[in-house]
């Protein structure tokens, strides 16, 4: 599967911190951004606000070199924002309503990407537009498709997380997530397996911080993968959302599962040593991909 046939679909807004700074966030615009670092050309499907923001984000996306066709600008509705606190190294986020991503339409989505890998969270389909017009192209896929569990309270129903699990065929989660989902006193290992079998997944991967990540295959192939112990930590903000863009591009790639985990922890741990969860600075991507070729 070539690299360039993944679609990404959910949330643009900006990461507003408490010195006054915004840096470029929302976890499919992360995942979309890696991967175009990385050597991909991802198609990102969002809707941002016709402001200074959504025009600050476009340049960006300009610049980074991403295709822009799936973005659409929305007249009445702002470009969406959080406010990210930090606490110990840990983020917590305030998502504020009725934001543009609310309101995609994908109109300019073609039958010619209806294939490929299609990739989606959860925050995203809060509110009923975008969840029609994601359900609308789910219903027209043809290739795999990537859940990545993105629970940010108030805006997530367990029923609803448990349906988008059944619709996909790759699941990612951090470790906080799969206990709200699956609170029953189990071992983690065994709440894969439970996850795996029950929506019959290809693949199921839960990364739990400091301690790396752990997968599973409907082959039986389990993988466990740490971080190197030199890590210095300067925020955690999106280190998942690169951790789940390096296991896309190993999924596009058919990289084995081992070498796809261990690089997606080699590149989330870099990424926790920058500020916010996107870095401009290309040399950050270039020695990813001469080192990956």
């Amino acid at each position: 599967m070539p690299a360039d046939s993944i679609t990404i679909f959910g949330e643009a807004l900006f990461d507003c911190f408490p010195d006054g700074s915004r840096i470029l966030g929302g976890a499919p615009f992360n995942v979309a951004w890696h991967l175009q670092g990385l050597g991909a050309a991802p198609l990102f499907v969002s809707r941002i606000g016709r402001d200074t923001a959504g025009s600050e984000l476009l340049a960006a996306m300009q610049n980074q070199g991403m295709r822009q066709n799936g973005v659409e600008v929305d007249a009445d509705r702002p470009t969406g924002s959080v406010a990210v606190s930090i606490d110990n190294g840990q983020p917590t986020y305030h998502i504020l309503e009725q934001q543009a991503y609310d309101y995609i339409a994908a109109a300019e989505v073609s039958a010619s990407t209806e294939l490929g890998l299609l990739y989606h969270g959860s925050l995203a389909l809060r509110h009923g537009v975008s969840r029609a017009t994601f359900d609308q192209m789910k219903r027209n896929w043809r290739g795999p498709v990537f859940f990545d569990v993105n629970l940010r309270a108030p805006w997530w129903d367990a029923d609803d997380i448990h349906k988008w699990i059944a619709g996909a065929d790759w699941l990612k989660l951090n470790d906080e997530e799969l206990a709200l989902l699956l609170p029953e006193g189990h071992a983690i290992d065994s709440k894969l397996q439970l996850l795996q079998q029950r929506y019959d997944l290809l693949g199921v991967v839960v990364t739990r911080g400091e301690h790396g990540a752990l997968a599973l295959t409907d082959r039986g192939e389990f993988v466990e993968v740490e971080p190197a112990t030199s890590v210095a930590v300067v925020d955690t903000v999106g280190a998942g959302d690169a951790f789940a863009a390096v296991l896309l591009l190993g999924i596009a790639h058919g990289w084995p599962l081992a070498l796809a985990l261990e690089r997606a922890q080699d590149f989330a741990s870099a990424i926790v040593g920058q500020r916010g969860a996107t870095v401009r600075d290309p040399e950050f991507y270039r020695r990813f991909r001469e080192a990956w070729h």
